[in-house]
């Protein structure tokens, strides 16, 4: 597994991380959770990508930790769902992070992003304040959002950032333009959706797999396949991307990790592939938004 380094930070991430989603539902047992946990971990991968929003994921990440906390580099996103506390204030975050702490049983949390909020929310400042004080305190590590598009935008000019989630992948390329930069700054970037949710698996635009959008661009952009699959070209376009830290990848199924895994050692896509991919985006582009 290639480490990569967190922007200015002194620890390192695995260029594939795990969104922990998955391990969140009522459909998996604690014991089924724990253990993809433990298993991704000694496939090499260390970033772990879960939210306040995603069920018991941040809970069951505890459980499953328990002797192995120096193995992983722990990612959350709060801003809301705090008793007592109004969505997006400064109180919902700090409240957040505090749970998040407890519920995953550690003294600190090395990424926590503000989960997708405005710009509006942002220039108040009391939730970026939220974060720093956190910070100064030692729960956390690095201070992060997580957005797209003019949101995203607003919270780099802000300064107040060391990382980012954002989506990337080929029918989401608008960010592309301004990953160097953000490197350039010593900022990571944590991309999401790198598979686009895979809409090639649908002969038809699907509805509630959150690939419809995807769908329609994967279309518009009419793609000849010219490597073995579209999920191997797909990932190794977003992983290998400049400016790009880690990609996250959410699975309940090892089967799919491991074939991730397989596909990645086979490193970036050849550069001619790369700029074609990336013309064909740019020729087809209809005013396509990033996907939040």
């Amino acid at each position: 597994m290639q480490m990569r380094p967190f922007g200015s930070h002194d620890f390192q991430v695995s260029a594939l991380g795990f969104g922990a989603g998955h391990i969140g539902a009522d459909g998996m047992t604690d014991q089924e959770a724990s253990y993809l946990v433990q298993t991704v971990l000694d496939r090499g991968i260390n970033l772990l990508d879960t939210a306040r929003g995603y069920g018991k994921s941040e809970i069951r990440i505890g459980q499953a930790l328990k002797g192995r906390r120096d193995s992983a580099i722990l990612s959350t996103k709060v801003g809301y769902d705090v008793a007592g506390q109004e969505d997006w204030t400064y109180g919902a975050v700090s409240g957040g992070i505090d749970q998040a702490l407890r519920l995953m049983q550690t003294d600190y949390i090395d990424i926590v992003h503000l989960h997708s909020c405005t710009r509006d929310v942002l220039a108040r400042g009391d939730v970026i304040e939220a974060l720093a004080q956190a910070k100064q305190a030692g729960k956390i590590r690095a201070m992060a959002y997580s957005g797209d598009g003019v949101d995203l935008a607003y919270a780099f000019s802000t300064g107040a950032f060391d990382s980012f989630q954002t989506s990337v992948n080929l029918f989401d390329q608008r960010v592309t333009d301004s990953l160097p930069q953000i490197a350039a700054k010593k900022k990571a970037v944590i991309a999401k959706r790198p598979l686009g949710n895979a809409p090639w698996r649908f002969a038809e635009r699907p509805a509630g797999h959150y690939a419809e959008e995807y769908w329609l661009r994967f279309q518009a952009m009419g793609l000849e396949l010219k490597e073995s699959s579209w999920l191997e070209t797909a990932l190794r376009f977003t992983v290998f991307e400049h400016g790009v830290t880690s990609s996250i990848i959410g699975t309940a199924n090892l089967s799919h990790l491991d074939a991730n895994l397989a596909l990645l050692s086979k490193g970036p896509l050849p550069e001619a592939r790369v700029n074609e991919l990336k013309q064909t985006f740019k020729k087809h582009d209809q005013d396509w938004v990033s996907q939040v």
